[in-house]
């Protein structure tokens, strides 16, 4: 099956670093929710959701930052504008995800913020897994992994966002 080629760069990425990874082949899904259906020996809880977003500092001064929490709980957003002392925010659109990420689809987007040189900022919560698992550049694949080897591979900001 052809997929992103995201998702052989991940592979390839786990595969150097000697970590242990699984991958699922199923349908394609968009929402966390189907995905914890079919993702055999994972809860809902183990799921990384990725989210990518535009931040404003000021006139100026605007970045995207990716965030990534379990897949059953929301972000809160005062929590967000706080620690990232943004006077404004949003979601990136469609086409702006798809520019930083290089066509990949919502829904597919990896918690691997450093590959598309994006800052990460992780829920501590997300860690109280031992593996996590998420779509890995396509809405056809996920890759599960150890937690710990995702925040070695990863160096995120470890901050509460939920």
């Amino acid at each position: 099956m052809k997929y992103h080629p995201l998702t052989d760069k991940i592979k390839k990425l786990l595969t150097q670093n000697k970590y242990w990874f699984e991958t699922f082949e199923h349908e394609p899904v968009r929402t966390s929710e189907k995905a914890a259906k079919i993702r055999t020996g994972y809860t809902i809880n183990q799921g990384a959701k990725a989210l990518i977003l535009r931040i404003k500092k000021s006139k100026k001064e605007k970045y995207f930052v990716m965030l990534v929490f379990p897949a059953h709980l929301k972000f809160n957003s005062n929590k967000v504008r706080k620690l990232l002392e943004a006077k404004d925010m949003r979601f990136g659109t469609k086409e702006e995800v798809s520019q930083i990420t290089d066509g990949v689809q919502f829904g597919a987007i990896p918690p691997f913020g450093n590959l598309f040189d994006l800052k990460v900022i992780v829920d501590p919560k997300l860690f109280e897994n031992e593996k996590i698992v998420f779509n890995a550049g396509d809405r056809k694949l996920s890759i599960g992994m150890k937690s710990e080897d995702y925040k070695n591979l990863v160096s995120p900001k470890i901050s509460s966002i939920t």
